[in-house]
């Protein structure tokens, strides 16, 4: 695996309706960033957030038409590629959409709740872990290539964290730069555990403690998941670990 790409999309939305608008990565030194015309008109709310109108795109080909769909699926199609994203899922989607499937993937989302064990850390956003951590960095959030910016960064800290790692007893040195990419493309392809409420009537308190006070609210809080998102893995696998299911 020698070719660690990282990528961004930026969306008509997070429905799957939606679809990119804007792909950015960067492998190496060489750094891509390029607009799209959707399928669907953007729609103001996801403007908004990006700042991409349909004005801006209106003479854009669509990502399958374009000059550089070829290379961007070869290239993260190879089985000597790592693409890395933060909340990798919705990204994957996105691209999944187009015809991409990479094979060998990191999600620094993942990866990041996965080393935060003892839950210091309030929330795992890739703008909020860029200044809860200190990462100095130039870079346009909510951009697709400021956020690669970001998201390269980010993952070398994560790396160092996992390559630094004593946790196991009968490990007497660092794991080796390729042990440490197997690790985190391990966790990437599980759901994470969450530790805390950030909403609801238990918003701060842990997960563990509510599953003690109101195992009520876990049930039914499953239960709608179950029904209206269930493709949320990371929850429902959450409250099932904490109901015992």
């Amino acid at each position: 695996m020698n070719n660690i790409i990282f990528f961004d999309t930026e969306t008509t939305g997070v429905d799957t309706k939606d679809f990119l608008c804007q792909l950015a990565y960067k492998i190496k030194d060489e750094t891509f960033c390029e607009l799209y015309k959707p399928e669907i008109k953007i729609p103001a709310e996801a403007s908004a957030v990006h700042h991409i109108t349909n004005k801006m795109v209106e003479d854009k080909p669509s990502f399958k038409d374009s000059s550089n769909y070829k290379k961007i699926k070869e290239l993260f199609e190879d089985e000597n590629s790592v693409v890395v994203a933060h909340n990798a899922k919705f990204d994957l989607a996105m691209i999944k959409k187009e015809g991409i499937n990479p094979k060998n993937i990191i999600c620094t989302l993942r990866v990041a709740r996965a080393l935060d064990k003892e839950n210091k850390i309030p929330q795992h956003k890739l703008q909020f872990l860029r200044y809860f951590l200190d990462i100095e960095i130039e870079a346009t959030a909510h951009d697709a290539l400021g956020d690669v910016l970001v998201l390269e960064k980010l993952y070398e800290r994560l790396f160092d964290k996992i390559k630094k790692s004593t946790s196991s007893a009968d490990r007497e040195k660092e794991l080796s730069d390729k042990e440490v990419l197997k690790e985190m493309i391990a966790i990437s392809a599980r759901p994470s555990l969450m530790y805390s409420f950030s909403f609801g009537k238990h918003n701060g308190k842990t997960v563990e403690e509510v599953a003690n006070t109101d195992r009520g609210y876990l049930e039914w809080f499953l239960e709608t998941k179950e029904k209206e998102s269930p493709d949320d893995e990371d929850w429902i696998y959450t409250l099932k670990y904490y109901l015992n299911k």
